[in-house]
């Protein structure tokens, strides 16, 4: 049933995850970089072949079109801090090159067109400067040994995607889809790295509020000065295989909510539906209770329910102390029927006057948990 309660808003979410950045150091008090800082000085460039992005079923149609999983991708990288180019080869049609430059300009990425190869040269001179300053990664979906060989040769790695253009060269690091790319892309960085500093976070939550924390610079592909990587968790492929792969979970939990039982006193996981994903996330934690992850479950449950938040606010009280301020929870009152008989007299008797403002119980994680209704005494 509703609540009738009295509630102010506290820091959201993303306000706790991000806090404020700090004030500059002066330079003669600037300390030496830690470990994590001094480990991630070279660039790391990532080069997408035309093959990886184009859908190959549109292969010869009028307007070009990006494969599925293509655009989550370039959006997730256009926030990476990593070095990110678009290429393709010089004899490309100018209607599939003008789409490709165009989604590299949307996405603030650099574009290279590949000259005809020129006895045993595949590389322009932009990717040969970029082996020498930087650690490099080529991905594609097509097999070309010689360009492969001349890419090994001057120190970059290749990821070759969709096991239909596998390829036998040891060194080329083969996976089935796209989606894969990101988290096979971390883990290669942070063995670069080769630091114990380095720390892969995954992260899980609708993308909405994956983009707004990405556009903020929370979410770097590129180790942080704190020494962290962060790389999404995909529902859509065997979750087991990539949390092996992190060291920390990052969640929203209550954006994987289907549904919440009403007639159910909410104690998790009882009366939560979940996602496939989430749930397959909680039977990992469960078996693994010493995992890491932000937040645990038992933190975050109670606050899907209005009547335990409000239990814990009462519990405040009590570590008030003499010389500092007093803490007070909104008076409140679970209300089931509001068309009894006894209501008036509740309402006195947990010390609510009108003005009123209405909530339901269930407090987030359902399309009406966050509806209100204000009730005022007409006389």
């Amino acid at each position: 049933g509703p609540t009738l309660a009295l509630l102010t808003r506290g820091p959201t979410a993303q306000e706790l995850l991000l806090p404020p950045s700090p004030a500059p150091t002066p330079k003669a008090e600037q300390r030496d970089p830690n470990p994590a800082a001094m480990a991630t000085e070279r660039p790391v460039r990532l080069v997408l072949d035309a093959s990886l992005l184009l859908d190959p079923v549109g292969a010869g149609a009028p307007v070009p079109t990006l494969r599925p999983g293509a655009e989550a991708l370039l959006r997730r990288l256009r926030h990476s801090n990593l070095g990110v180019a678009i290429c393709h080869p010089e004899e490309m049609p100018t209607t599939v090159s003008g789409f490709l430059e165009m989604a590299a300009d949307l996405n603030s990425f650099g574009y290279i067109s590949l000259p005809a190869p020129t006895g045993n040269h595949l590389l322009n001179e932009l990717m040969l400067e970029w082996s020498r300053t930087s650690s490099c990664f080529y991905a594609t979906s097509t097999v070309d040994e010689d360009l492969f060989s001349e890419l090994q040769s001057h120190n970059w790695k290749v990821i070759a995607v969709d096991n239909e253009c596998g390829t036998k060269d040891s060194g080329v690091v083969n996976i089935g889809k796209l989606q894969e790319l990101l988290i096979t892309l971390a883990t290669l960085i942070k063995k670069e790295i080769a630091s114990s500093s380095i720390l892969m976070v995954g992260y899980a939550m609708k993308p909405s509020r994956e983009e707004d924390f990405a556009k903020r610079g929370a979410f770097p592909l590129y180790p942080s000065q704190n020494g962290l990587i962060f790389v999404p968790l995909s529902f859509e492929l065997h979750l087991a295989s990539q949390l092996q792969e992190v060291d920390i979970i990052l969640h929203k939990m209550t954006d994987e909510i289907i549904s919440i039982d009403p007639n159910c006193s909410i104690s998790f996981p009882r009366g939560i539906s979940f996602s496939a994903g989430m749930s397959e996330v909680i039977r990992f934690m469960e078996e693994y209770p010493d995992f890491c992850i932000i937040d645990p479950f038992k933190n975050i449950s109670p606050l899907l329910d209005r009547l335990q938040i409000q239990e814990i606010l009462v519990r405040l009280q009590e570590l008030g102390s003499e010389g500092r301020p007093k803490l007070r929870a909104p008076h409140s009152l679970k209300v089931i029927n509001f068309s009894g008989s006894e209501l008036q007299k509740q309402l006195a008797e947990a010390n609510l006057s009108f003005p009123l403002i209405v909530k339901p119980q269930v407090a987030c994680g359902v399309a009406d948990a966050h509806n209100m209704v204000a009730y005022c005494l007409c006389i």
